[in-house]
């Protein structure tokens, strides 16, 4: 899976961009633990839809249409070293547990799973939504809970101790992305309706509804810190919005734009840096868009990839971002 150093000719010089890195002696400055500034890691047989580090920042996974869910080492030679397998169709989502232990799949198929990475084997089938599972979500803290949407018009919330969901949420429209609030005691879910709902778990309704985007919500994720929600969204936008209890009424803070969707209507994600600071999104330009989130500006427009690029993700500790795309290639790049 290695690269040769020429692999940097993958990417022309341009303006910010991967081989900035290289000052003119040659000599290379680098910021992160990677064996070399750019790592492409090959060896998924289809278009690749997510990809998440583990809360170490020492394993990435990542989930293709091939129905395979392939861990890698980050460092080093960046090795495939495990492959998870019994989805019967592709993987939609990924998210690793709070504790590093547990990896959560979402699939077509209808199922959630929850696999033993240590083990490298399925520990829990979640088998009760009745169409396509888009998203899912872990909770940050308290009980192990996870969030999960569907094309069958529902979120539902399972407790990792049980069997079966402990609540379903009913909605009109298909769910293609949620979320847990930071206490854990809401969920937050994005479709086709284009608008943010957020559910108060205990009442069991929708008590606040985000309006803003003009076209289907694609991904979400909260903030380290908890206060602000990214979403995603086919118009082309990112939003940014305060979900403090006691932010005005106008929960949209920032707009972000840039990036782009096309026709092939992937659901491309978004996701947060570390501190808050940046944040990214899936392109179907094949670009890897990194924003700041103080000024809006662009500050990083990424190439190397030959096809959409459905996720990006920042390292939890490292200035490096990962991205996934339907070329079936992942590249891990210092930032």
């Amino acid at each position: 899976m290695m690269q040769p150093d020429n692999a940097l000719a993958v990417v022309g010089p341009r303006p910010m961009e991967w081989s900035s890195a290289i000052p003119h002696n040659g000599k290379q400055q680098r910021t992160s633990s990677l064996e070399s500034p750019i790592m492409l890691l090959s060896g998924h047989q289809s278009a690749i839809y997510t990809m998440k580090f583990n809360p170490t920042g020492t394993i990435v996974a990542s989930g293709s249409h091939d129905r395979e869910i392939f861990l890698w080492n980050v460092h080093a030679d960046c090795k495939n070293f495990m492959v998870l397998k019994g989805h019967k169709n592709a993987i939609l989502d990924l998210q690793w547990t709070t504790d590093g232990s547990q990896l959560i799949s979402t699939s077509p198929d209808k199922t959630l799973r929850a696999w033993d990475v240590e083990i490298g084997k399925q520990i829990k089938k979640m088998a009760e939504h009745s169409s396509f599972v888009n998203s899912c979500c872990p909770s940050r803290r308290g009980p192990p809970l996870i969030v999960s949407g569907s094309d069958d018009g529902t979120s539902k919330l399972w407790d990792m101790r049980q069997k079966g969901a402990v609540q379903t949420f009913p909605d009109k429209y298909q769910i293609t992305a949620v979320s847990f609030s930071d206490a854990s005691d809401k969920i937050y879910t994005g479709g086709i309706d284009n608008d943010v709902k957020v559910w108060d778990l205990r009442r069991k309704e929708v008590v606040m509804t985000l309006q803003g985007h003009q076209d289907m919500i694609t991904g979400m994720q909260l903030s380290p810190d908890g206060s602000y929600l990214l979403t995603n969204g086919m118009d082309g936008k990112l939003y940014i919005w305060d979900m403090r209890p006691y932010a005005p009424q106008n929960r949209c803070v920032k707009i972000l734009e840039g990036h782009q969707h096309n026709f092939e209507k992937n659901l491309l994600k978004c996701g947060w840096s570390p501190d808050g600071s940046k944040v990214t999104a899936g392109s179907s330009d094949r670009m890897v868009y990194i924003w700041d989130t103080t000024s809006r500006r662009i500050l990083y427009k990424l190439p190397g990839h030959t096809g959409s690029v459905n996720e990006c993700v920042f390292h939890p500790t490292e200035p490096i971002v990962g991205s996934c795309s339907s070329d079936k290639q992942i590249y891990l790049g210092e930032i």
